[in-house]
C-alpha cells in the first residue's frame, strides 16, 4: 500500500564550547599536533635551514610532509608518523645506504616532466642532487654529483617556458663556477656550469642564494648569483651574462661591485683607505635574493640582502646586514613618483651579536617581501645578526614597533631568529608574521628551547611557544634554524605550522580558528622564484561534481570542463578559489598549491597548478559509514534484531520498496550531501509498501 506519514519535527539544540582563550588577533595561541617527527627512539638528526615540504604526493586527500635533515622523510600530515626514509644521495632501493650529508637548502616538490605526478627535488652536502618519483624511488637520471662540496643551493623553474622543469644547484666552494643547471632528465643544460669565465667575480655560494625571474618581461626566467663577493652574476638561461645599466660602462651584472655609496659602484672601485664611502662594500657569502614588485607597478626588482664590512679594515668584523633593491638592468631602484629611492640604502641596521658559529649557529639574512599591512606596497623583512627580525617599508624605515628583538640580554646568551612566514591568519586584512628562534649553544644544563613567534603586522608579538625538549637526554639545546612551512595537513580547515627542529625532528602545530587563512609567503625562499604572469591551472577530480571559481575571476571550470582549465594572473595576485559542489556530491579535499579540506587563498608568483576533488554521496545512508544507492538496499542492511534509521538525501528514489521484516524503522528524508541539514524533501517515485514492522518518515514525498 502507499502510505504517506508527514511528521515536521523541529529539534531545537543548545551548544555550548570551551572556547580557546580569547585573543585580540582572532586566532588562538599554536598547539602543539605532534613532535619528533622522523626521529629515532633516542635522538633526531640534526636539522638545518631547510625548510619542510607539503603535498598530497598521490592525490588521494592525505597530506605528506617531506622533510630533510640528513635524510629525506615522508611524514604522516595528520600524525606525523613516518611513511618512508630515504638516506641522502639514495633512494628507497638503496635501504642499507648511509647519508652522503645534510640538507641545507629547502626539499622542492613539482612536477619536473609534465607527467602529471609530483616528484621530490633535494640536494646535500657531499655535492649531490637528487629527483625522486614521489614512492621515493629515483627518477632515471639522477642522482648527480656535479662537485664533492656542499650544495647549499637549490631552485626549480621553467627556464624556457617549455612546460617542463630545470634544476638549479650552487655550491659552496672556492672556485668560480658554482652554479650547475640541469634539464630534468639529468642532462647539464648547455651553457652550464658557471661562472666559466673572466666576464664577471664570483665565489662559493654558502646559503640558498639564488633566485630566479623573468625580470625584463621576455618571458625567459633570469637566473641571479650573489656570491662570496661583492659582486652579484645575473644569467640568461642559456649562461649567457646579462648587461647593466650603461652608467656602469660596458659592463654585465657581475663587473659591477656592490658598495654602500654609489659613488664606487659608479666609478668601478673603491680606495679601501678607510674613508667609509671608499671602504664599506657588501659580501654575498649568504646573501640572498628574490625576486619581487616592491611597488606592484607590474615591473619586477630584485631584492638582496648581504653583509656590510670595511676593506680597509677587513672582515671579520662585519658592519651590518645591508638590504638593496635593484631593477633589471642593476640599477638602484628608485619610484618618483611614489617617493621611494634606493639609491641610497638603509645604514647602521645593527652590528652582529656573534659571527662565530660555534657560539651560535650563523643567522642567514633570507629576504622575504609581502605587504604587510595592506596598502598597495610591499614590506622588506629579513633576520639579522644582530638578534633581530627587521621591517622595512620603503621609505627606508621600519616602522611601529620594528625591528623585534628575539635576543634578551637578561637571559645571559643569544638568540637568532629565523626567516619568516607570513600569512592573514584572520583573514582581517593585515597579516602576521611567523618564524623561529634558537639559542646559542651549551652543553649543559639548563636546557635553551627555541621559539615559535608570531607577531602582527606592527611587529607586536601575540604569541611565543616554547620548541619541544631534544629528544635526546645529551642534547641540551633546541630550537629552529629553517623558516616554517604554512599548510593544512590535516583533516580539520585549521592551518598548520610545521617546523623541521635541530633537535626534536618535525613539529606541526595547530593554529586554532585560521580556516580561513590567507596566504602571502609560504615556506622558506618562497619567492625564490618569480613570473610575471604566471599560470594557474585547475582541475576537478573524483567521482563527483562540482565548480572551482576564483577571485579575481579568470578561474570558473566545471564538471563538464574537458581536462584543467587555466588563466594568467598578474604575478603577486592575491587568488581565493571557491569549489562549489554539485547537489549530489560533496567538496573533498584540495591538492596542490592548496592543501586540506578548508579554503584556497595564496598569493601566486610563479606556475601553479591546483585540484579540488568531489566525491558523489549516495542517496541513503544507515550510518555515517554505512552509504547505499537505493532504500531497498539501505533497509535490508538494518539489523534484524532491532531496525534502525534511514537517513535520504534529497533526492528521488524510483524503486518499490518493500518491508518486510518484524522491525521499527525511521525514514528521515530531505538531507543535503554532508546529511547535516534536511531542510528539503525526498521522492519515492513508487509504491512504499510496509508489509511487517512499522515505518515512521519525516520529510518524505511518495508519488
Amino acid at each position: 500500500m502507499k502510505k504517506t506519514n508527514l511528521l515536521f519535527i523541529t529539534v531545537i539544540s543548545l551548544a555550548c564550547s570551551a572556547g580557546f582563550p580569547a585573543s585580540s588577533s582572532g586566532f588562538g595561541a599554536p598547539l602543539i599536533q605532534w613532535s619528533y617527527g622522523g626521529c629515532y627512539s633516542s635522538w633526531c638528526e640534526t636539522g638545518w635551514y631547510s625548510s619542510p615540504a607539503v603535498a598530497d604526493l598521490d592525490g588521494n586527500g592525505t597530506r605528506e610532509v617531506i622533510a630533510s635533515a640528513y635524510s629525506i622523510v615522508n611524514l604522516d600530515g595528520a600524525n606525523g608518523s613516518l611513511n618512508w626514509r630515504v638516506a641522502s644521495g639514495h633512494d628507497r632501493s638503496q635501504s642499507t645506504a648511509t647519508n652522503v650529508g645534510r640538507t641545507w637548502p629547502n626539499v622542492v616538490i613539482k612536477d619536473v616532466d609534465q607527467d602529471g605526478q609530483l616528484e621530490i627535488i633535494s640536494a646535500h652536502s657531499g655535492g649531490y642532487v637528487s629527483v625522486y618519483a614521489r614512492d621515493g624511488y629515483f627518477k632515471p637520471g639522477w642522482p648527480q654529483n656535479p662537485v664533492a662540496n656542499e650544495l647549499r643551493g637549490l631552485a626549480v623553474s621553467d627556464l624556457d617556458g617549455n612546460g617542463d622543469m630545470e634544476i638549479l644547484v650552487t655550491a659552496a666552494r672556492g672556485s668560480a663556477i658554482n652554479t650547475w643547471v640541469y634539464e630534468h632528465t639529468g642532462a647539464v643544460r648547455g651553457g652550464w656550469p658557471q661562472l666559466s669565465d673572466a666576464n664577471g667575480y664570483a665565489w662559493g655560494v654558502y646559503n640558498n642564494n639564488l633566485a630566479v625571474g623573468d625580470i625584463a618581461g621576455d618571458g625567459a626566467a633570469k637566473i641571479i648569483v650573489p656570491s662570496d663577493v661583492h659582486y652579484i652574476c645575473a644569467y640568461n638561461p642559456d649562461g649567457g651574462k646579462i648587461q647593466a645599466n650603461v652608467m656602469y660602462g660596458d659592463k654585465v651584472w657581475g663587473k659591477v661591485g656592490v658598495w654602500e655609496s654609489l659613488v664606487p659602484e659608479l666609478r668601478g672601485w673603491g680606495a679601501c683607505d678607510g674613508v667609509r664611502e671608499e671602504s664599506y662594500r657588501t659580501n654575498f657569502a649568504d646573501g640572498a635574493s628574490v625576486v619581487a614588485d616592491v611597488n606592484q607597478d607590474g615591473i619586477p626588482e630584485i631584492i638582496a640582502t648581504g653583509n656590510m664590512y670595511d676593506c680597509n679594515a677587513g672582515y671579520p668584523p662585519s658592519r651590518y646586514n645591508a638590504v638593496y633593491i635593484f631593477n633589471a638592468d642593476r640599477s638602484r631602484f628608485k619610484d618618483t613618483a611614489n617617493g621611494f629611492n634606493w639609491e641610497t640604502i638603509p645604514v647602521d641596521t645593527g652590528a652582529p651579536l656573534s659571527e662565530d658559529y660555534s657560539v651560535i649557529e650563523s643567522n642567514q639574512p633570507n629576504p622575504v617581501v609581502v605587504d604587510l599591512d595592506n596598502d598597495g606596497f610591499r614590506e622588506i623583512l629579513y633576520p639579522a645578526y644582530d638578534g633581530r627580525l627587521h621591517a622595512f617599508w620603503l621609505d627606508k624605515t621600519e616602522h611601529h614597533n620594528w625591528p623585534y628583538s628575539v635576543h634578551k640580554p637578561s637571559e645571559g646568551y643569544y638568540r637568532f631568529a629565523s626567516e619568516p612566514v607570513v600569512a592573514d591568519l584572520d583573514n582581517d586584512g593585515f597579516a602576521e608574521v611567523i618564524f623561529t628562534s634558537w639559542p646559542a649553544k651549551t652543553n649543559s644544563a639548563p636546557l635553551r628551547l627555541g621559539k615559535l613567534h608570531i607577531l602582527n603586522y606592527q611587529g607586536t608579538p601575540i604569541h611565543e611557544v616554547d620548541l619541544p625538549a631534544p629528544r635526546s637526554s645529551s642534547v641540551y639545546w633546541n630550537g629552529a634554524l629553517a623558516a616554517p612551512t604554512l599548510a593544512n595537513i590535516d583533516d580539520d580547515p585549521n592551518l598548520e605550522i610545521v617546523i623541521n627542529t635541530v633537535s626534536a625532528g618535525v613539529v606541526a602545530f595547530e593554529v586554532p580558528d585560521s580556516a580561513n587563512a590567507r596566504i602571502l609567503w609560504k615556506t622558506g625562499r618562497a619567492g625564490q622564484t618569480y613570473k610575471q604572469n604566471p599560470a594557474l591551472s585547475a582541475a576537478l577530480a573524483g567521482s563527483g561534481g562540482g565548480t572551482v571559481a576564483s577571485a579575481p575571476a579568470g578561474i570558473d571550470c566545471t564538471t563538464a570542463t574537458s581536462g584543467a582549465c587555466s588563466a594568467n594572473f598578474t604575478s603577486g595576485t592575491f587568488i581565493t578559489l571557491a569549489a562549489s559542489p554539485d547537489s549530489d556530491s560533496l567538496f573533498s579535499w584540495w591538492s596542490g598549491a592548496c592543501t586540506g579540506s578548508g579554503g584556497c587563498a595564496f598569493t601566486i608568483s610563479a606556475d601553479s597548478s591546483v585540484t579540488a576533488t568531489f566525491n558523489y554521496v549516495q542517496p541513503a545512508r544507515t550510518s555515517a559509514t554505512s552509504y547505499f544507492n537505493t532504500l531497498t538496499a539501505a533497509y535490508a542492511a538494518l539489523p534484524v534484531s532491532s531496525g534502525g534509521t534511514i537517513h535520504a538525501r534529497q533526492f528521488t528514489f524510483v524503486e518499490n520498496p518493500n518491508l518486510n521484516r518484524s522491525i521499527p524503522v525511521i525514514l528521515l528524508g530531505g538531507f543535503n550531501p554532508a546529511y547535516t541539514d534536511n531542510s528539503g524533501y525526498t521522492t519515492i517515485l513508487g509504491n512504499l509498501t510496509v508489509t511487517l514492522g512499522s515505518l515512521t518518515t519525516d520529510r518524505v514525498v511518495i508519488r
